[in-house]
């Protein structure tokens, strides 16, 4: 956590992980639409292979750097973690493809509520009972942001790959809590490496499932565009972010920050699609920034 000193001589906190985990939530937020908007142009492994290739690509200079500083000699952790950032992206990308915004929003919010029991049978600490009691409400939160006109539900197959992305992605954040422990390997380094295993990763199932042959690369500018988008601030940035908040604050806080994301992406849909929302919606949204604002300023 930051010091700053303002004019007026009074000495305030800016909590650095917090806010840029927050930062994450927005730019995720806004993910949903626009990656249903790529997948009409490639398939859901091409598009992963795409965008994290072009991640590496554009990070491996950084990764070189601080290799001849000696900084990258726990590099092997981002092997375990870059795995489960790939199988989490691979659900994800599935079920955005195959269920509407709001399921997906909904039920990838769970991990907010899966990471203390995860946390707790890890580290064998409970996390205090306001996270639990945070958890619920930002639930809360996210179940009236993603209610359906007809204030029902339904569950299909798009469902079930994202509500296996929820649960991988509470054992994302403590898994890299665990690991990368007393290591010597920078974030940005981590998430180099683990753009590398994502990207080739994805291109290897990918030639594995198409009997070895490439398919050809969309030609439209709106796909690149998206992707370039989705290159620097939903991956490069978000990356960087979630490990830095990893290691400078509890798994729990980092899970309920980055689980505020459906409340951005309605923001999105409002100013930028046009979409509309009902008061039990803005009443979601409302609690889930509550939420936030209690986890930034509570202590772990």
């Amino acid at each position: 956590m930051n010091t700053i000193i303002n004019k007026s001589g009074w000495v305030s906190r800016l909590p650095l992980a917090e806010i840029m985990l927050i930062c994450v939530a927005i730019f995720w937020g806004t993910s949903y639409g626009l990656t249903k908007e790529v997948l009409v142009y490639i398939s859901v492994l091409g598009f992963l292979a795409i965008r994290f290739l072009i991640t590496f690509a554009v990070l491996i200079p950084m990764f070189i750097a601080d290799y001849k500083k000696g900084m990258t000699k726990d590099w092997i952790v981002s092997i375990p973690t870059g795995l489960i950032l790939l199988s989490i992206f691979i659900a994800e990308t599935y079920g955005v493809a195959n269920t509407t915004a709001s399921n997906a929003a909904f039920l990838i919010s769970l991990c907010v509520v899966v990471t203390p029991f995860i946390e707790w049978l890890i580290y064998k600490k409970h996390p205090g009972s306001h996270i639990f009691w945070l958890s619920i409400t930002c639930l809360l939160g996210v179940f009236l942001l993603t209610l359906t006109d007809d204030r029902s539900i339904s569950f299909n197959r798009g469902d079930f790959f994202i509500l296996i992305a929820a649960f991988l992605r509470a054992c994302m954040v403590v898994a890299t809590k665990k690991l990368m422990t007393g290591k010597q390997l920078s974030s940005l380094s981590l998430t180099v490496l683990q753009s590398g295993v994502v990207g080739f990763g994805a291109l290897l199932i990918l030639l594995v499932s198409s009997g070895g042959g490439m398919p050809s690369l969309p030609t439209e500018p709106e796909f690149w565009w998206i992707t370039l988008y989705l290159v620097l601030f939903c991956t490069i940035f978000a990356f960087f972010a979630q490990n830095y908040g990893v290691r400078n604050t509890s798994p729990s806080r980092v899970s309920l920050l980055m689980g505020s994301e459906p409340a951005f992406g309605a923001a999105f849909a409002v100013i930028w699609l046009g979409e509309f929302l009902t008061w039990y919606q803005y009443l979601g949204g409302a609690l889930i920034v509550v939420t936030i604002l209690l986890v930034v300023t509570k202590k772990n």
